[in-house]
């Protein structure tokens, strides 16, 4: 398992892998555009500036997080055929770079009620990969389920994938998001069955990377707080226990933590002295 950051594009795209190798990612992950809003950074230029630094870096993998405005279950149409257009622009541009994954979150189910959003989410990841023939996989993200917000448990996203036509979509798994939704992951007969729970629902063939955060908040409380590795109500145990996984060998983890008792650079060195 290899470990990166969430990373700033300040100055342009290109920045990217110069700023994720200073920390001592192995990985890393990040915005191609505002998360608010906006257009794609990028130009021809900072493109192939983009595969200089990656390559200069000797960095493994990039991945693309979208905006969070995303709302495929939006009743306003302007955001949801907004979010599946910017969805499928972040495939376009991320195939450009070389880019692995691209995750997005879902958006809510406050318009229409559960059942017909899950039918809209499907519906709109189907667009989105409608004649796609790029080398980027789209990934979902579980949530913390917070109010509305879609796929905050399994069966939600198990039953998206069920009525998608083209189910080429993996996995990204979020430990605070999963922890908040009621998964409990602090002791290790707590984890086994969650991850029973999500090859059952889901699938463990579907799980592509994860999202390694720890939890401010409570088991089940549906807030999505993130804490750094080790310090929150989570604990480091399950984590030394993913990194250690046989099954997840070819996993690799990025952290969005708020660095306010751990560093970056703390935390990656903390995640990887865990593979020992």
């Amino acid at each position: 398992m290899l470990f990166g950051a969430h990373v700033s594009i300040a100055g342009g795209i290109e920045n990217a892998p110069l700023n994720a190798a200073k920390i001592g990612c192995e990985v890393f992950q990040f915005f191609s555009r505002s998360p608010r809003g906006g257009n794609p950074t990028y130009t021809e230029k900072s493109i192939k500036l983009f595969h200089e630094n990656f390559k200069k870096s000797e960095i493994k993998e990039c991945y693309i997080h979208t905006p969070y405005y995303i709302n495929l279950a939006s009743a306003n149409n302007r955001i949801r055929y907004g979010s599946i257009s910017a969805i499928r622009d972040e495939l376009e541009i991320a195939t450009k770079l070389g880019v692995k994954y691209v995750m997005t979150h879902l958006g809510s189910a406050k318009d229409f009620g559960e059942e017909k959003s899950i039918e809209l989410v499907a519906e709109a990841l189907d667009k989105i990969l409608n004649g796609y023939i790029g080398t980027t996989e789209l990934l979902i993200e579980n949530s913390a389920g917070s109010g509305n917000i879609i796929g905050g448990k399994f069966e939600e996203i198990s039953d998206i994938i069920k009525k998608m036509k083209n189910k080429s979509v993996g996995i990204c798994f979020d430990t605070c998001h999963a922890f908040a939704s009621g998964y409990d992951l602090r002791t290790a007969s707590g984890l086994v069955e969650t991850l029973k729970y999500f090859d059952r629902a889901i699938g463990l063939d579907r799980l592509r990377m994860f999202h390694f955060n720890d939890s401010k908040t409570d088991l089940g409380t549906n807030k999505d707080r993130h804490e750094d590795i080790g310090e929150g109500l989570i604990s480091i145990e399950p984590f030394k226990q993913l990194v250690r996984h046989p099954g997840f060998e070819n996993l690799n983890a990025i952290i969005e933590t708020p660095g306010e008792k751990l560093s970056y650079k703390e935390t990656l060195i903390l995640l990887k002295s865990l593979r020992i």
